[in-house]
């Protein structure tokens, strides 16, 4: 039975921290880059102080970083990393082995602009870029998200028919430095939320071969099942979201809102938030993706289908492709439904750019005079000071 749930004023980095400490993780591997810092910071508090009981390894970079989780999760650890713009730029070598061997880790990325130019503010290239990689990803609203998704992370990545590392992103500063009341577990609802799963891990007594050389003709027997691990582990994810303690209704993969409207926002991240209340206001509907990887296409496309046009937010570029990535994907899935619905590819918030409440709200009315009038064209442009479409 759970216990009455503790209210903590927290940022989304502390809520984080927070629940990588009720998580009881084994090792912590820590480098520092704004704006997650203060999430390793925090946990170097709680390991220092006695509050968690785990080995805090200091590194050099956030290669060695990601490096030390994977071997750390290969012997059966529980493990923790943090990190964000180019600091995952420079993990992206073991992303790919992280996966691969299929090293349960949970890691927060604090989304930052990469360089150049030099930015330290929010948006979501640096994840955009590691989208392929093999990783589950989820995206956190708040820091009461943070805190909850951190959690379930753990009991998604270490379930025997997933194995999989898992990302759990916030937007850097809008969610990762903001302030807000979070309800958290505790250690004892934590613990009995995240048991401890027996796998196999890496012994002295009984040593294996981890990571060996394959030849073409079994190498892309690995990266199939690799696949569909990542595939059907959105089961998995949508069980633990139902079955979240701290929420009765629990979470689901996507947050839809006024599902009848013409008009259909689709987005990522800290942003929905406004959208949603803005949509509740303009009766538009605003679906909110809290997983991207594995794309939730089957829990999307009911919201879709009725819409007159579709306005997807990207908090990125992918120069030299058709469309950003979200919208790509968005595309694509209309295509494989036999949906010809227009779509309004809208880049926005690039470099902690503010989406102001005034910009949303025009983007929106203009969104709905075009449904009106039968609007009938994909187009793509950046969301700035003023809503200037073609």
């Amino acid at each position: 039975m759970l216990r009455q749930a503790l209210l903590y004023l927290m940022s989304g980095n502390e809520a984080i921290a927070h629940a990588v400490m009720d998580a009881d993780v084994d090792v912590v591997a820590a480098y520092p880059i704004t704006p997650q810092t203060t999430i390793v910071e925090k946990l170097s508090e709680y390991t220092s102080s006695g509050m968690l009981d785990a080995e805090f390894v200091p590194v050099e970079s956030e290669h060695s970083a990601l490096s030390v989780c994977v071997g750390a999760s290969l012997t059966g650890a529980r493990v923790f990393t943090a990190t964000s713009s180019q600091g995952l730029a420079l993990m992206h070598e073991i992303l790919y082995i992280a996966s691969g061997l299929r090293a349960p880790i949970v890691m927060a990325i604090a989304n930052r602009a990469l360089s150049a130019p030099i930015n330290i503010h929010g948006d979501h290239s640096d994840v955009m870029g590691s989208r392929d990689a093999g990783w589950i990803q989820l995206f956190a609203e708040n820091p009461q998200q943070a805190y909850d998704f951190t959690l379930m992370a753990y009991r998604v990545a270490e379930d025997n028919r997933v194995m999989l590392p898992v990302a759990v992103n916030v937007d850097g500063f809008t969610v990762s430095h903001c302030y807000e009341g979070v309800r958290v577990l505790g250690k004892e609802d934590a613990q009995a939320f995240l048991p401890r799963t027996p796998r196999p891990r890496l012994e002295y007594d009984t040593p294996i071969t981890v990571g060996a050389m394959f030849s073409p003709t079994h190498y892309h027997v690995v990266k199939t099942e690799q696949a569909k691990a990542l595939e059907s582990s959105l089961n998995v994810v949508k069980e633990v979201f139902r079955s979240y303690p701290l929420r009765e209704e629990g979470y689901d993969v996507v947050h839809v809102v006024n599902r009848s409207s013409p008009v259909m926002v689709v987005g990522l991240g800290g942003v929905m938030g406004t959208f949603r209340h803005l949509g509740r206001r303009m009766n538009v509907g605003v679906a909110s993706l809290r997983l991207y990887r594995p794309f939730p296409a089957a829990d999307l496309l009911p919201s879709l289908r009725e819409a007159e046009l579709i306005v997807v937010l990207d908090r990125a570029y992918s120069p030299g492709a058709p469309a950003p990535p979200l919208a790509t994907d968005i595309k694509t899935l209309l295509h494989t439904a036999g949906l010809q619905t227009p779509v309004w590819s809208v880049v926005c918030g690039l470099g902690g750019h503010e989406i102001r409440l005034s910009m949303a709200e025009k983007l929106l009315q203009k969104a709905l005079e075009a449904a009106r009038e039968g609007a009938g064209a994909n187009i793509s442009f950046y969301l700035g000071e003023e809503v200037n479409r073609p």
